[in-house]
């Protein structure tokens, strides 16, 4: 591996040695992110890293390299006019600037995100069951009879429906 490079392109250096920095560690606390650039050296003396290294950006530059093979030029040249990354830079950090980006660099995300979630599209998690739609007729039907009752001032209707609701309500949400 090269090294890490800063925003204008300069290797970074190692923390402790100022050897070219190897190995990129990230870690966010109390919502403060926090890195280090160290060199695989220092890395393994202050125990920071366990066995080969696994680097996100790597992996992913490695994919795409194979993916795409032969990039073409107007992929290469493609830049986001929401938030200004280049695609190339996107190829060298492993990560995207904007939501907008899924759209502007499609062409070369498309193969990427099937060779590593066999899919272009999240399909997240199901409901546990799905709605029953008498049942909501039914919790309805109660709020407009409550509703009823409170403009009639019926005030003890009202009470004993608005408890009905709440019971079956959480009914609902427990299971």
């Amino acid at each position: 591996m090269a090294g890490y490079r800063d925003e204008e392109g300069r290797a970074l250096k190692c923390q402790f040695c100022s050897s070219p920095a190897t190995v990129h560690l990230t870690h966010i606390e109390n919502s403060q992110k926090k890195e280090m650039h160290l060199c695989q050296a220092c890395a393994e003396k202050h125990n920071l890293v366990k066995g080969p290294e696994l680097s996100l950006p790597a992996i992913l530059q490695s994919l795409i390299g194979q993916h795409i093979g032969g990039l073409s030029d107007e992929l290469a040249r493609l830049t986001c006019p929401a938030c200004g990354i280049k695609y190339m830079e996107f190829r060298h950090a492993g990560r995207l600037g904007c939501p907008h980006d899924y759209d502007r660099f499609r062409a070369g995300l498309e193969p990427l995100l099937t060779r590593i979630h066999r899919a272009t599209r999240h399909a997240g998690k199901r409901p546990r069951r799905p709605p029953d739609p008498g049942r909501q007729a039914e919790l309805i039907e109660l709020r407009r009879l409550l509703r009823t009752a409170v403009e009639r001032e019926e005030y003890e209707e009202a009470a004993r429906l608005r408890d009905l609701l709440r019971q079956k309500e959480a009914t609902d949400e427990s299971g």
